[in-house]
């Protein structure tokens, strides 16, 4: 799986946020929907780089997309 170390979960959600994910729950993890997928982000600071690259695959990126996006 791809590495994107040193991403907070704030920064995680501003990404997801410009690709039209909206924050459907928040506990102790965020709960992001686009209507078709849904990410769960750890409120983890910084994000586990494997997760972090687990979820960006998910929503459909490559690392390169996501670092563009940050």
């Amino acid at each position: 799986m791809p590495k994107l170390p040193g991403v907070s979960q704030k920064d995680a959600v501003r990404v997801f946020q410009k690709l039209g994910f909206r924050i459907a729950r928040e506990s102790a993890h965020i709960v992001m929907s686009n209507g078709a997928i849904r990410l769960t982000i750890p409120r983890h600071n910084p994000v586990n780089a494997l997760t972090m690259g687990a979820l960006a695959k998910d929503a459909g990126l490559t690392p390169e997309e996501f670092r563009k996006l940050l």
